[in-house]
C-alpha cells in the first residue's frame, strides 16, 4: 500500500464514506486510491466552492465529517468562502489538499503557494512530513473535526501519497461531548426565576427536536421570552414543535426586540451582535449592563443542558403543540409576491423536507410562516458568505437520500455556485431548487437606502441590479442537465411545486417575483 491508500483506509475505518472532490495533478495518487481502497463515494464538483459547501451540508445532516479533495493553494482558496460558512456552522469537515513533492517545492513553480496560511483562516491545519505519517495525521485531522466540530485541513505532499508504507490503519477514538455543567444550570434557574425580562437565546443543538421540546418546558415554567439566532446551522421546525421567534437581521429591529432585556441565558449560541458596524449604533445588541449567562457554549450539548434546566425547574412535560391542519394552508392565487411564495411552500412542502435557505430578503415571509408547515429541517447561511445554498443542498441530499431537499435561493447568490446544478444532475439528487428571481441584489439596495442613498446613481444601480440581461434560470438549469420551469403567478408556482414534490430527482423552478 502507499500513503494515499493508508489515508483513505484510515478515513473509511473512521466512518467517512463520501469525498467531494475537484482534484489536480498532485492529487492523482489519492484519486487512484479511491478505487484501490473502496468504500468512499467520490463526488465531483466543478468548482471547489461546490465541494466545500456540499461537505458542509453533508456534515450538518449526517453529523459526521465528509472529505474534500482540493488542488493545492488555489483550489483551497476557491473553497474558502464556503469553508468559512462551515466554520461558522461548526460543521466537521476534513480537507485533503495536495501539494508538490517535498523536493520540488524549493523550485517555487507556478502553483506553489502558502497553503498553511490559507487553511489557518478556517481552522486546524497540518502538513504531512512523510508517507509513514499519513495514517496517523489523517486520524488526527478526523479527530479534530469530529471532536471539536471544526474544519480540519491536511496538506498531503505528492511524494507522501505515492511512497510505499506498511499495511496499517490508524484508529480514531469516538468523541465525547462535554457533560452538562451543574453550576451553570443552577445559575440559569436563579436568573430565570428572578428576572421576568430574561431571554433564552438559542443556537446549536438547542434547535434540535429534543432541545426545542426542553425549551417548551422551560418557557412554560418561567414564562421567559425565547429567541433563536438569525442564521442557525440546523433548525428543526414545524409540525408539533414549539414556534420560536427568530432574532431579526437588521440591527435596529434586533435591538428593539432586546430593548427591555436585563439578562439573557445563552443555550448553544453566542451573545447577539450586529452583523455590521453602523455609524452611531452599538455593535452589541443587548442593552448596556445586561447580564449574560452561558448555559451551554456553541460546542456543548445544548439540548442536554436545556433538559437539565427543565428538570431543575420541575417543569412538566408539556403536551406537543397541535400541528396546523391542512385546511389552514390553502394554495395562494394571483400575483407572485414573496408572501405568495411563502404560502405556496408552506401549503405544499412534504413532511420531513430539508430546506436549505439562502433566500435572503425574498424568504422573510416564509421564515415566519414555516412554523405552521409539516415538520422539516432548516439549514441557513451561517457565515453570511453567499453561494452556500446550492452546494449545501447537494451535500444534504447525499447525507439523507430518503428526504426531499428544497433549496430556496436568491438569484444573485445562486450564481456564485451555479455549477452545483451539474452535480445535482450527475448524482440524480432529489433536490427541488426554487430560485427567487427578483433580478437584483435586494439586500444591497436596502443597505444603500439605510445609508441615506434614496436616489441611487448609475454605478450604484449597475452594482445592485441583475437585469440587462436578465438571467434565464430555466435555460441555465437545462444546460446543466436539470429540468427547469418558470413560474410568474402564484398559481403557476403552486402547480410547479406540486409536480416537483410528487417525483424524485433534481428540478429547478424560477419564481419570478
Amino acid at each position: 500500500m502507499n500513503g494515499a491508500e493508508s489515508l483513505l483506509q484510515t478515513a473509511r475505518a473512521a466512518g467517512i464514506d463520501v469525498c467531494f472532490a475537484n482534484p489536480g495533478t498532485t492529487e492523482m495518487p489519492l484519486v487512484a486510491a479511491l478505487d484501490a481502497r473502496p468504500g468512499i463515494r467520490a463526488v465531483l464538483g466543478l468548482f471547489e466552492g461546490v465541494c466545500a459547501g456540499a461537505a458542509d451540508g453533508y456534515a450538518r445532516m449526517a453529523r459526521k465529517p465528509a472529505l474534500t479533495l482540493l488542488h493545492l493553494g488555489p483550489g483551497l482558496a476557491n473553497a474558502l468562502a464556503n469553508l468559512h460558512n462551515a466554520r461558522r456552522a461548526r460543521s466537521p469537515v476534513v480537507n485533503l489538499v495536495g501539494d508538490h513533492a517535498t523536493w520540488h517545492l524549493p523550485l517555487d513553480t507556478p502553483l506553489t503557494s502558502d497553503i498553511e496560511s490559507l487553511a489557518r483562516t478556517v481552522g486546524w491545519v497540518h502538513t504531512v512530513a512523510s508517507a509513514k505519517d499519513v495514517a496517523r495525521d489523517t486520524a488526527a485531522a478526523i479527530r479534530v473535526a469530529r471532536e471539536y466540530r471544526q474544519v480540519a485541513t491536511l496538506i498531503v505532499p505528492q511524494d507522501s501519497s505515492w511512497e510505499p508504507v506498511p499495511e496499517a490503519t490508524e484508529s480514531v477514538p469516538p468523541s465525547a461531548r462535554p457533560e452538562v455543567d451543574a453550576d451553570r444550570v443552577s445559575g440559569a434557574v436563579d436568573l430565570l426565576g428572578s428576572d421576568p425580562s430574561a431571554v433564552l437565546f438559542l443556537g446549536g443543538d438547542a434547535l434540535s427536536e429534543p432541545g426545542l421540546r426542553a425549551v417548551a418546558r422551560v418557557r412554560g415554567a418561567t414564562r421567559c421570552h425565547v429567541l433563536h439566532e438569525t442564521f442557525p446551522a440546523r433548525l428543526e421546525r414545524g409540525g408539533s414543535l414549539p414556534a420560536i421567534e427568530r432574532l431579526p437581521y437588521f440591527p435596529e429591529q434586533a435591538a428593539a426586540a432586546l430593548a427591555s432585556v436585563r439578562s439573557v441565558v445563552l443555550a448553544g449560541a453566542r451573545e447577539p451582535a450586529s452583523f455590521f458596524g453602523y455609524p452611531g449604533q452599538p455593535s452589541r445588541l443587548l442593552p448596556e449592563g445586561a447580564r449574560v449567562l452561558a448555559l451551554a457554549r456553541p460546542d456543548d450539548d445544548a439540548a442536554a443542558a436545556l433538559e437539565a434546566l427543565a428538570d431543575a425547574l420541575d417543569a412538566p412535560r408539556a403536551p406537543a403543540r397541535a400541528p396546523a391542519r391542512e385546511a389552514a394552508r390553502p394554495r395562494p392565487a394571483g400575483p407572485l409576491t414573496t408572501e405568495a411564495l411563502a404560502r405556496a411552500l408552506v401549503a405544499l412542502q412534504p413532511e420531513g423536507a430539508i430546506v436549505v435557505d439562502e433566500s435572503a430578503t425574498s424568504g422573510l415571509a416564509y421564515a415566519e410562516l414555516a412554523w405552521t408547515a409539516p415538520p422539516h429541517t432548516v439549514l441557513a447561511l451561517t457565515g453570511g458568505a453567499i453561494g452556500q445554498g446550492l452546494p449545501c443542498a447537494a451535500g444534504a441530499a447525499i447525507a439523507c437520500p430518503d428526504r426531499k431537499v428544497i433549496a430556496l435561493h436568491g438569484d444573485g447568490g445562486a450564481m456564485y455556485t451555479l455549477q452545483s446544478l451539474w452535480t445535482l444532475a450527475r448524482e440524480s439528487l432529489d433536490v427541488v431548487v426554487v430560485i427567487c428571481a427578483n433580478r437584483r441584489y435586494r439586500i444591497l439596495q436596502l443597505e444603500l437606502a439605510r445609508a441615506g442613498v434614496r436616489e441611487p446613481g448609475r454605478n450604484a444601480r449597475v452594482l445592485t441590479e441583475l437585469s440587462e440581461p436578465a438571467l434565464d434560470w430555466t435555460a441555465l438549469a437545462r444546460g446543466m442537465g436539470v429540468p427547469g420551469v418558470r413560474a410568474e403567478t402564484a398559481g403557476a408556482l403552486s402547480d410547479a411545486l406540486g409536480r416537483a414534490f410528487s417525483q424524485r430527482g433534481p428540478c429547478l423552478i424560477e419564481a419570478v417575483l
